[in-house]
């Protein structure tokens, strides 16, 4: 009897605690992705952004007593094969990799919103013509056609970001194009329309509010795909130019000496490449569950 009643006064609080830990479960998992996106993206952009007004050491600056030394108190990231401070060149290359990485990203997302929504709404014979031309430019290797105008251009932060620009917004503008041809039958477009709204109202005020959860989930792995441009750009020496660097430029100076074992040279700029892209990815995933989840 009394093993029962136990038993019976227990259970509430059991069945409580286990529906507290599943709750708990659920909204970590919900949101974890989210959280570590965040969280990933505070410390990459922190880093990269203000990193260069906390640590005040010169990623010019040459130490040619302290040439290729690893980690050390006073060189906390090492040198390089000349002796500068490879925590400070750290700071700088990410500094120089997103400023020109977001600014492409954002001018990959207004060209690719822009050419998607004239695709669709523009009339059929313009829509075929625009498609075809679509499809010829993704046939195309994009980073091929990346180092082919790279080689040909001077390099600098503007012509790489118009460079990145230009070349990486097909894909999202295929997306931009069938998303509107979705929405531009539904009935508030139609009502729209016999009230005399036109063509580029609609897509402001209706497609674009309707396709916003979408295009803001791009709009970070945008950035993500930029930063791994550049990075690859830069390790092919078409990036960043020098005194400057980037991380993809750290990257393949590391690698260049690899038969001399630099890992301090290697390991740094390559897991911040790989956390920048992870942060914009686990972002994008994150924000697309949530959204899924409002609907």
């Amino acid at each position: 009897m009394s093993n029962s009643l136990s038993q019976s006064l227990a259970a509430p609080g059991g069945m409580l605690r286990r529906s507290a830990i599943e709750r708990a479960s659920i909204w970590i998992g919900d949101r974890g992705t989210l959280i570590a996106g965040i969280a990933l993206s505070v410390f990459v952009l922190g880093f990269s952004l203000v990193g260069g007004l906390l640590y005040h050491a010169s990623p010019y600056a040459v130490h040619g007593h302290h040439a290729l030394q690893p980690p050390s108190a006073a060189f906390p990231f090492g040198t390089d094969q000349i002796g500068r401070n490879e925590l400070a060149r750290l700071i700088s290359g990410g500094y120089a990799t997103l400023i020109v990485s977001i600014p492409a990203a954002i001018l990959t997302f207004m060209l690719g919103i822009v050419y998607g929504l004239a695709a669709a709404l523009g009339p059929s014979w313009f829509d075929k013509v625009l498609m075809r031309l679509l499809d010829a430019i993704l046939a195309l290797p994009t980073l091929v056609v990346l180092i082919f105008f790279a080689a040909l251009v001077p390099l600098n932060d503007f012509s790489l970001v118009v460079l990145l620009g230009v070349t990486s917004w097909p894909g999202l503008a295929r997306l931009v194009r069938n998303e509107a041809i979705a929405q531009r039958g539904r009935d508030f477009v139609l009502a729209t329309r016999q009230f005399g709204g036109g063509t580029w109202y609609v897509a402001r005020v209706h497609i674009l509010r309707v396709m916003a959860p979408i295009l803001v989930v791009n709009a970070t792995f945008l950035i993500g795909d930029s930063v791994l441009a550049l990075s690859a750009l830069s390790f092919l020496g078409l990036g960043v130019q020098p005194p400057h660097t980037s991380w993809g430029g750290l990257l393949q100076t590391g690698l260049n000496l690899i038969a001399l074992n630099p890992w301090w040279m290697i390991l740094p700029s390559g897991a911040m490449i790989f956390l920048a892209i992870m942060a914009a990815n686990l972002l994008g995933q994150g924000l697309l569950a949530r959204f899924g989840a409002a609907r």
